[in-house]
């Protein structure tokens, strides 16, 4: 996350009418193809949307960000924001495919030309996938320097060592980015320092010293825990520089918390939606309940919270296009629009009232599905830290 406090606003150029309008179509056309009972489907199974993840990736989306050199579209990142809202606003779930987008930036940007020649067209053409990112770890959480999963030099290979907890999609991938510590923390001047990003095939790795378990959680987002023992990546699949991958994945967390903000207003657009619509249709004591403030209310606030968060998230996304500063807006629009989803939930399910805990209804379903959003990728708790300490200039919390 960016410290960008004290630096002088930059002029930046944003647009308020809708964009990406074709875009939005598309999505629309697929999601079509995969309603609320495919979902629903998918959760009482606890599978993972193949079909649809297919669909998305035959249609050249999940794609999106790639340069068209490597046989991308090259769009900007507000595209891909705009490309993840749509696809929850019309009721599918973005977060099985999300990942690809916003890790690819550490391969675009610090990944040798060698290696983007050789991964970039395949993920593109739809034959390779990159959708998970090995990072959390059991003792560590969300400090991440002090991560325990090492790895030794030994010739033309490193050999790895540890385990990762939360690594989402990691039995649905072929690649997989993993942060490790390649200098011990106490030989580092930074605590920052020493940490090395890989790009680890999956499906050479699997069986040969990577062990990736699904864990049972609240809702069906395919995560898993991996222990990894002797596995030996080529030196090769290291990333940049050894020692400097803690600013590598920095430079994706902005558009992660973009691309994540922007999945929570769309999952919030299509749960007030039902909310009003159910408040519209629902009579009782002669009047549609929507006639009551108490029904109202909470749904009209949830409205401007919602616009509000895609106000900062749009700012964000023409930061980070324009290659300005974004961490504050990043985010802000994180922290505002994880808040709004669950308020239009929460007044959703509350409208629906006994029918909002019924499955056929597919409410309940979302609810849960969008409590995440303040618990990760980045907890609400940690983006006060940030805006208080880098934005408000307060002393450092923790």
């Amino acid at each position: 996350m960016e410290c960008d406090a004290h630096l002088p606003e930059a002029p930046i150029q944003m647009t308020f009418q809708e964009d990406f309008q074709e875009l939005r179509q598309a999505i629309a056309q697929i999601a079509a193809d995969f309603p609320p009972r495919y979902w629903q489907d998918l959760d009482e199974r606890d599978a993972y949307p193949e079909a649809f993840v297919e669909a998305l990736t035959k249609s050249g989306f999940l794609g999106a960000l790639i340069p068209e050199v490597y046989g991308g579209a090259g769009l900007p990142l507000r595209a891909a924001a705009v490309i993840l809202e749509a696809i929850n606003a019309n009721g599918c779930t973005a977060s099985p495919a999300h990942a690809q987008m916003y890790i690819m930036g550490t391969l675009l940007r610090h990944g040798s030309e060698e290696q983007k020649r050789r991964y970039l067209p395949d993920i593109a053409a739809g034959k390779l996938r990159l959708q998970a990112f090995g990072v959390t770890e059991p003792g560590s959480g969300s400090d991440t320097t002090q991560l325990r999963t090492k790895a030794v030099r030994q010739g033309e290979h490193y050999v790895i060592n540890g385990q990762k907890i939360w690594t989402s999609r990691a039995l649905y991938t072929d690649l997989m980015l993993l942060l490790v510590r390649t200098t011990p923390l106490d030989l580092v001047a930074k605590k920052t320092d020493g940490l090395s990003v890989f790009l680890v095939d999956v499906r050479e790795a699997k069986d040969n010293g990577l062990d990736i378990r699904p864990i049972k959680a609240l809702l069906n987002h395919h995560t898993t825990e991996i222990f990894i023992d002797n596995l030996k990546v080529p030196a090769a699949n290291l990333i940049g520089e050894e020692g400097k991958g803690f600013r590598y994945i920095l430079d994706g967390m902005n558009a992660e918390r973009i691309l994540v903000a922007s999945e929570c207003i769309g999952d919030g657009r299509w749960l007030l939606q039902r909310g009003v619509a159910y408040a519209n249709e629902r009579h009782v004591f002669g009047r549609p309940i929507g006639a009551n403030q108490g029904v109202q209310f909470p749904l009209a606030r949830a409205y401007a919270q919602l616009e509000a968060a895609d106000m900062i998230a749009r700012r964000a996304a023409a930061l980070f296009d324009a290659g300005q500063p974004c961490g504050k807006d990043a985010n802000m629009a994180k922290l505002l629009a994880s808040e709004a989803t669950w308020a239009a939930a929460d007044a959703t399910l509350q409208t629906h009232g006994g029918f909002g805990y019924a499955r056929e209804y597919h409410i309940e379903r979302k609810w849960r599905e969008v409590r995440i959003y303040q618990t990760a990728p980045i907890s609400t708790n940690l983006i006060l830290a940030y805006i208080g300490e880098h934005v408000l200039g307060l002393p450092r919390s923790y």
